[in-house]
């Protein structure tokens, strides 16, 4: 007996890394440009008579260096859901009813497109990782996916609310750890291990993953759901936290592989915000084509929260694809930070 439960451990681990092996996104159908928000904005929650915030509006806009986001909400659908509009008024009930429905059909798309790339028969999915800041109900957005897909009624589901920003990460740590001890995972990335020679066609080995509380940034960034919905706080703070503390996590990581040039290595950094890239650029001298694929991610989605590190992910991927090294010339064997 004990040897065969050997042979069933042994064949449930993985003997190599855990692998992207294909990556897929979505964005809601709307897409509104960030230079005629404020307009739209303010015409829509009949505040246009509030012309000096407006004003200041536009210029936060501007300094945003985002050109474009996409949105779910539609004008349609705010004349029919009108408290939506109305600042502190109960829409919660009008918002989950609304989620609820449209984030587990945001994930299959997303999904679909990696498992079609992936190319193997759903049925080898194992795990599925979910993770959402966007409605809260039960059964879960993971268990809604499960069924869009048509996935095994057996697949190991795992679901994650309200991590914000940090939970693409988060989600890829864990598929690491699945993926290396059991088999593979899917999402809006595929992650797996021991990928077929000929038939999966590996993007990124997942080396190391790790997760850290930055010291004095309790408070840094909160959210409150209320009967109006999600309110968030964010300290003017985050950009100093962040730059301030990130070159401990990369020593940490990288110490024992001899790196300590942050230019020899590849960044997919969360495109939080103008300010964060900025900052983790000066604070650590990195070339500004390091930060290049998260720029861009800022400039044409925004801020997504967790999606934000698959969209880099899948940029850094279209870079390498299209022979575009000259943006991350010097990048020792590829070697890569995920933040």
């Amino acid at each position: 007996m004990a040897r065969i439960v050997d042979e069933i451990r042994r064949a449930q681990r993985a003997e190599g890394l855990a692998t992207v092996l294909a990556i897929g996104t979505a964005n809601p159908p709307n897409c509104v440009e960030q230079s005629t928000f404020p307009d739209y904005y303010f015409r829509i929650t009949n505040s246009e008579h509030n012309t000096q915030l407006k004003e200041k509006f536009k210029r936060i806009c501007k300094k945003s260096m985002i050109e474009r986001r996409y949105m779910y909400l539609t004008e349609e659908i705010l004349k029919e859901h009108s408290d939506i509009c109305s600042f502190m008024a109960p829409s919660l009930n009008a918002r989950q009813d609304i989620v609820v429905t449209e984030v587990p059909k945001l994930g299959m798309e997303a999904a679909q497109k990696a498992i079609t790339e992936w190319g193997q028969p759903k049925s080898k999915i194992s795990h599925l990782v979910f993770s959402t800041t966007s409605g809260v109900d039960m059964p879960g957005a993971d268990y809604q996916l499960t069924k869009l897909l048509g996935l095994s009624s057996s697949v190991k589901r795992y679901m994650m609310y309200q991590q914000g920003c940090f939970a693409g990460g988060t989600a890829l740590r864990m598929a690491k750890d699945l993926a290396e001890n059991n088999a593979d995972g899917a999402g809006a990335v595929i992650v797996g291990s021991d990928p077929m020679v000929g038939v999966e066609r590996p993007l990124f080995q997942l080396l190391s993953a790790s997760q850290t509380i930055l010291p004095d940034s309790s408070g840094a960034v909160v959210g409150y759901l209320r009967e109006a919905g999600l309110f968030a706080n964010l300290s003017p703070d985050i950009p100093y936290h962040i730059s301030e503390n990130i070159e401990n996590s990369l020593i940490e990581a990288f110490e024992r592989l001899g790196i300590s040039d942050w230019n020899s290595i590849f960044w997919v950094a969360h495109p939080g915000g103008r300010a964060i890239l900025d900052q983790i650029e000066t604070k650590l001298g990195l070339k500004p084509e390091k930060l290049r694929s998260s720029r861009h991610v800022l400039s044409e989605y925004g801020n997504m929260l967790s999606a934000c590190v698959f969209f880099v992910l899948d940029e850094m991927r279209k870079d390498f694809n299209q022979g575009a090294a000259k943006h991350h010339r010097g990048s020792v064997g590829r070697l890569g930070v995920c933040c």
